[in-house]
């Protein structure tokens, strides 16, 4: 098929290469000037597995086009993917006008029938807003269809999913529009959900939803553990047996992070408030993320009364492992509580993104885990890179003028800690050991 993607962001981008990947033709439109060259030249411009190749094959096969040629783009196109960004407000509300500029900018360049397809994550109600907006920009009305269809990819494993996923879901009220999106994942072997439009709106928000409270749930527990002496990681074990829960999302730690989770939680919050109808229990989970990020610093607060001077290491700095995404991670509200203390904060992390270094310009950026650990009173794992499993506790504690330990992600094995002597280990959840 011919189709078109509006965005080389992170959904755009994944969304054009896979689409090209299964002999579609695939025109990637994006007006970012320095990206357009970069991917022209097979330069991926996210850090995704196996992205790099994929991008190469696809330019090598001619299978996918970047440009900035929009009427070149629509006029050449079956189906318009939108995959722009929809950030949150500072009221939760979620902010579309990024879509509402694509399709003032698509309208004119609309000269027979297309398939208008919303991969961004967008409220309720987008797709009647588009079919109006299109209307009232001229476009006639059998010259289009709009559908939802939304993303699901975890960042790390977003080619696997989009080929591999549990499901695609389509929203449309079009006969003919279904018809040609069942045509198009034809050969992807994935459950299909055809839904109204507004279900298919809702059925991404209330996902990320739902595992958003599973995890806020099992990080309170974690916290309640700490103060019974229970151990988390067994009852998390327990409950995962249990078919109805399962184990996936159970792991406790210092919340969820990245550019779904915190912004889709709020944007539901935000559209059930807007429709009348609260919806306490995301509005909690929300709570507690935040709070919950920033458990660590309680816990040094506590531990040294005073932090005021203390030198903090900070390993780990993007919101998960396996990618170079520092969106709403964790560890960028713990180090601006930290700098608030008027701590002195030193920071690794095999793969973040710059972006960080103009965010914190001030703090001590290392090249591995033990220099940054070099000279300082306290290290907070941010994020469960596989290279902190196996971190020498031994080296640690030389190298440390205090060995508190503050494991954000229960890694570290405690009989290690132990025989270590480590002068102090904070876990979340499975109890605090103390030299």
């Amino acid at each position: 098929m011919n189709l078109c993607v509006i965005g080389a962001g992170y959904v755009g981008l994944i969304t054009a290469l896979c689409f090209g990947k299964k002999e579609n033709k695939v025109i990637c439109v994006e007006k970012d000037s320095n990206k357009l060259r970069l991917l022209k030249n097979g330069v991926p411009t996210i850090f995704e597995e196996g992205l790099d190749e994929l991008l190469k094959e696809s330019l090598i096969k001619d299978s996918v086009l970047f440009t900035d040629d929009l009427a070149l783009s629509i006029k050449s196109s079956d189906i318009i993917f939108i995959a722009v960004g929809t950030p949150t407000k500072e009221n939760w509300d979620v902010d579309v006008s990024q879509v509402e500029q694509v399709i003032d900018l698509i309208s004119p360049y609309i000269d027979k029938y297309k398939v208008v397809v919303t991969k961004s994550t967008v409220p309720v109600g987008t797709q009647k807003y588009i079919k109006r907006k299109l209307l009232e920009n001229n476009v006639p009305r059998e010259y289009f269809d709009v559908v939802s269809n939304p993303e699901f990819l975890r960042e790390g494993k977003a080619i696997d999913d989009f080929f591999n996923g549990d499901k695609i879901v389509v929203g449309c009220d079009s006969i003919k529009a279904k018809d040609i999106m069942k045509n198009l994942y034809e050969s992807f072997k994935i459950k299909m959900v055809f839904a109204s439009p507004e279900t298919a709106e809702l059925i991404k928000y209330t996902s990320n939803a739902l595992l958003s409270v599973k995890i806020s749930f099992i990080n309170e527990i974690a916290n309640l553990c700490n103060k019974v002496g229970a151990d988390i990681d067994v009852i998390a074990y327990a409950l995962g047996l249990d078919k109805r829960i399962s184990p996936l999302f159970l792991n406790a730690g210092i919340g969820y992070g990245g550019s779904c989770f915190p912004k889709d939680t709020k944007a539901l919050v935000k559209i059930s408030e807007n429709y009348n109808c609260e919806l306490k229990i995301v509005k909690s989970t929300v709570d507690v993320n935040e709070k919950q990020r920033v458990l660590p610093v309680s816990i040094l607060s506590e531990h040294y009364n005073e932090l005021e001077g203390k030198m903090v290491a900070i390993l780990g700095l993007t919101f998960k492992p396996d990618t170079d995404d520092i969106r709403e991670a964790p560890s960028l509200y713990i180090i601006e509580k930290l700098l608030e203390a008027k701590v002195k904060v030193k920071a690794y992390d095999p793969m973040a993104s710059p972006e960080i270094r103009k965010i914190f310009p001030d703090i001590i950026y290392c090249d591995d885990a033990y220099e940054c650990l070099v000279g300082t009173d306290a290290m907070i794992i941010c994020t469960e890179w596989s290279e902190f499993l196996n971190i020498d506790l031994f080296k640690v504690k030389e190298l440390m003028r205090e060995s508190v330990i503050i494991d954000g992600r229960n890694m570290l094995d405690t009989k290690k800690i132990i025989q270590a002597k480590i002068k102090a280990y904070y876990s979340i959840g499975k109890g605090n050991i103390k030299s």
